[in-house]
């Protein structure tokens, strides 16, 4: 049987076209902390923004220095105690969302894009799969 000792999951990488306007954005308008900055040689640089208080980080990668392309579904979700919540401060922020969507047996959660078109989901924290259905059931 085959084991890993991969422990947890530290940075998600994204790519940008302008690393100081996406970390402005990252920690200007959605409020995160700037975990890393930093420069090897004259044309790469690195750097971590994170939700305060998170583990998990993300890079924000810029194009040049082999981030891929930008405007793409990140697969990064984002959680929120009250999505709903979120989402009104998100957009008298200036922030581009979706609307929030409601399923039942789902969180409520919504998706929104940064300055270079790249998707992110924000869904709000349920306990449990119960929960969820309860609260999309208005029980």
């Amino acid at each position: 049987m085959n084991q890993t000792t991969i422990t947890d999951i530290g940075t998600v990488g994204i790519p940008v076209s302008d690393q100081d306007k996406a970390l402005e954005f990252f920690t200007g308008t959605l409020g995160f902390d700037k975990r890393l900055d930093m420069r090897a040689g004259e044309n790469f640089r690195w750097v971590t923004v994170a939700a305060p208080g998170a583990r998990v980080s993300v890079a924000l990668v810029g194009i040049g220095n082999g981030g891929g392309t930008v405007g793409q579904d990140t697969g990064i979700r984002f959680m929120v105690p009250d999505a709903e919540a979120e989402h009104t401060a998100m957009r008298q922020r200036g922030i581009e969302v979706g609307d929030l969507l409601r399923w039942p047996g789902v969180p409520p959660m919504y998706e929104f894009k940064d300055p270079d078109g790249n998707r992110f989901e924000v869904v709000e924290t349920v306990e449990d799969a119960k929960t969820a259905e309860s609260a999309s059931a208005g029980v």
